[in-house]
């Protein structure tokens, strides 16, 4: 990295990892460069809760919660079916704790209490894991990102924003810099962190056919950034791509359009049912998981609740509220029925299984125990200190659920543990590194549970900065 240049180190996208990157880049005493294609800094991880996964923390220590990288790897590693390269795997949950200390240190705050949801800051369940490593930040990822900018402002980052870089300056093998509103600016390294492809449609059907399964019924909650310049970036600098059909789309009421924070949540006394009229799921099982069981059904069932749940919902929301059900109801499209067996007729499946499933889900769940799919101890996490309502008198509904929201995709350039991106024979390709969404190999074929995807933009961003950085 002799030669000279106005910067060192190009940090292309102002989100979660590209923030870290710059960040740490400037740490190392770097002069840093970094361009956001929006009007402002944060990218969806400023849309997100912030919650973040990482073992062996202080926080867990604090709270008396024993884990370590080792364990995180395994767990990371057999939820993905060992689709992923472990030796990536290793180094993303070793150094995922490192990471969150280093927002710690840097000011987010990680407060040492139990919490029962991703919205209270605290320690919680993230996903499936049988310890808890879901780190929720105050301020949620506004206060994340917020953190993170001043970390930049402070090593005296330089930031372009409503900047949108059409191209990489690729010269004798070499990543030399980008070209941004026809401009070249020339770097000693180069970090992509665009973020995914969710408002590219031409993309999601090449890299994510999946997600746009669900037609008129699907959103997309990723930041509006989110429009694949990482894959473009590929070709020109022949690198490898990874992670196609892979990424993250949760299951939600047809009528849903915004993240569950602003679309409120289905009321607790509810069951799923499928195609035969049976309860076939835990309904508060984590998105880690709980999007792969409905695929299994078809990838459409019913969410069905009583008139007592429509009119416990909380107003406030845009979605998930008393009048909103009723206008759907109206409307034809929410079913609504005075009894059970009427209800299963305009849902089609068999009245005895409907009629039998809500009887035995009475007996159960609402006297605290759920022999079939142990619901009573997801809610028991989550704080819950009493049990469901039962299921009583009509009339009833029932909403179609499907996977509809597209959180992120997976698919991005390759990266080793360096988080440099690869060419097509596997080879880093000088002076390139990604992260987030654009760094692909970390995020898999299952999502890991709550804080998965903040997780992978900050921890690796922060390794792709430092990296860029260490040649100079």
């Amino acid at each position: 990295m002799s030669e000279a240049h106005e910067h060192d180190v190009i940090v292309i996208g102002g989100g979660g990892a590209g923030l870290a990157a710059a960040a740490s880049a400037a740490e190392r005493g770097a002069r840093v460069l970094l361009f956001e294609s929006e009007t402002e800094l944060g990218g969806s991880t400023q849309l997100s809760a912030g919650l973040f996964t990482a073992a062996g923390t202080s926080v867990q220590s604090a709270l008396g919660v024993e884990d370590s990288p080792e364990r995180f790897y395994q767990h990371y590693m057999d939820l993905n079916q060992w689709m992923l390269e472990p030796g990536l795997i290793e180094t993303f949950c070793r150094r995922s704790g490192p990471a969150l200390e280093w927002l710690i240190e840097l000011g987010v705050e990680f407060p040492a209490v139990l919490s029962t949801n991703a919205h209270t800051p605290g320690l919680t369940r993230a996903g499936v894991e049988d310890v808890w490593r879901g780190h929720v930040p105050k301020d949620q990822g506004y206060g994340l990102v917020s953190v993170l900018a001043a970390a930049c402002r402070e090593r005296r980052v330089e930031v372009v924003l409503n900047t949108r870089v059409e191209d990489l300056l690729f010269e004798d093998g070499r990543v030399v810099g980008a070209v941004a509103d026809g401009v070249e600016v020339r770097a000693a390294a180069v970090v992509v962190t665009t973020g995914g492809f969710s408002h590219d449609p031409a993309l999601l059907e090449e890299h994510y056919p999946d997600a746009l399964r669900s037609g008129a019924d699907g959103f997309v909650v990723a930041a509006e950034g989110s429009r694949g310049d990482h894959l473009r970036f590929a070709d020109r600098v022949g690198a490898s791509v990874t992670g196609s059909g892979w990424g993250l789309i949760l299951p939600t009421a047809y009528f849903q359009r915004r993240h569950h924070w602003q679309s409120g949540f289905p009321p607790l006394s509810r069951i799923h049912v499928d195609e035969r009229g049976l309860r076939f799921m835990d309904e508060d099982a984590s998105y880690a998981v709980s999007t792969g069981i409905i695929d299994a059904r078809g990838g459409r069932v019913w969410c069905v609740f009583d008139e007592r749940a429509r009119r416990s919902l909380p107003a406030g929301y845009s979605d998930w509220t008393p009048d909103r059900i009723t206008e759907e109801a109206e409307a034809g499209r929410t079913l609504r029925a005075d009894t059970l067996e009427e209800l299963a007729g305009m849902m089609g499946v068999p009245e005895r299984a409907l009629v039998t499933t809500v009887r035995d889900w009475n007996e159960q769940l609402p006297h605290g125990r759920d022999p079939l799919f142990l619901r009573h101890r997801t809610l028991e996490a989550k704080g819950l200190t009493s049990p469901p309502d039962p299921i009583g008198p009509g009339p009833y509904y029932a909403a179609r659920y499907l996977p509809t929201e597209l959180v992120c995709t997976h698919a991005g350039l390759a990266v080793d543990d360096r988080a440099a991106v690869r060419d097509r024979a596997g080879r880093p390709i000088d002076g390139l590194f990604a992260a987030g969404e654009a760094g692909a190999g970390v995020l898999g074929p299952r999502y890991v549970g709550g804080g998965n995807a903040v997780s992978n933009a900050v921890t690796m961003g922060r390794l792709a900065g430092l990296e860029a950085a260490a040649g100079l």
